[in-house]
């Protein structure tokens, strides 16, 4: 995972909900404070799920990052 430094893990939760809890689990993930940009918090928290559920949420996640990407051209800054 990116930021991932040797010897560090990155945390697995079961049972985050109870959804998750019957179904399966998240693996959560928090960027080390030096490596953020512009000293933002950023946390990857993954849903481990398969089947119809599986391919129900991989289209959300394209349409949210979809629309994260056509927000981030927007509001681009020049360097």
């Amino acid at each position: 995972m990116p930021g991932n430094k040797p010897g560090k893990r990155p945390e697995i939760h079961h049972g985050n909900s109870s959804e998750i809890e019957a179904k399966g689990h998240v693996i959560s993930y928090n960027v080390n404070e030096d490596e953020r940009p512009g000293g933002l918090r950023i946390r990857f928290k993954i849903r481990v799920e398969s089947g119809k559920k599986a391919a129900a949420r991989d289209t959300l996640l394209a349409s949210a990052v979809k629309e994260l990407l056509q927000w981030s051209h927007q509001h681009r800054t020049p360097s």
